[in-house]
């Protein structure tokens, strides 16, 4: 909305209407204009391209740790918390040894299940709703795995809890 308004209205009236919008001086807009980029902001820009020549360099797999043992190497001075901070301004990261999470995607367009109970899960007497949570285990049968599980059960509107 207010993006919307100031590119409507920058042209037609100069920079009264940003700086009544976002609330601040028209001089503090033009010394902020005026003013040359900051000793940070040359050096992350240097930085930047840096970064990025050693990044693709060792085959895009570096993290921000590896990354700034890298540019170390090089012989730049730089803090690894710049590093991490760089790499998510240029939109890059590491390969991680991690396996990357598969889960369930829904295909758009397949027909759903109808909803049965329109979202109301109480029970009005014993035995009239039966509701599951499907959750996938690894070693259901595993004792370790199960111990310390509680269930929710849901009879005549009073909730119980059962030890698994």
């Amino acid at each position: 909305m207010i993006v919307e308004f100031i590119d409507a209205n920058k042209a037609d009236h100069g920079v009264e209407p940003i700086c009544d919008v976002l609330q601040f001086a028209p001089s503090t807009y033009y010394a902020f204009k005026a003013r040359p980029p900051s000793a940070r902001a040359l050096s992350d820009a240097l930085m930047k391209v840096v970064l990025l020549k050693l990044f693709i360099d060792n085959l895009s797999v570096y993290g921000a740790r590896k990354l700034w043992v890298a540019a170390q190497r090089a012989g730049h001075d730089i803090g690894r918390d710049q590093v991490a901070r760089l790499m998510g301004d240029l939109n890059i990261q590491g390969v991680r040894r991690q396996r990357h999470v598969r889960t369930t995607r829904r295909t758009e367009g397949a027909p759903r299940a109808p909803d049965l109970v329109d979202r109301d899960f109480t029970a009005v007497t014993p035995d009239r709703l039966w509701v599951t949570d499907l959750v996938r285990h690894e070693a259901p049968l595993n004792l370790a795995v199960m111990k310390g599980h509680r269930h929710m059960l849901v009879a005549a509107g009073v909730l119980k809890l059962r030890a698994a």
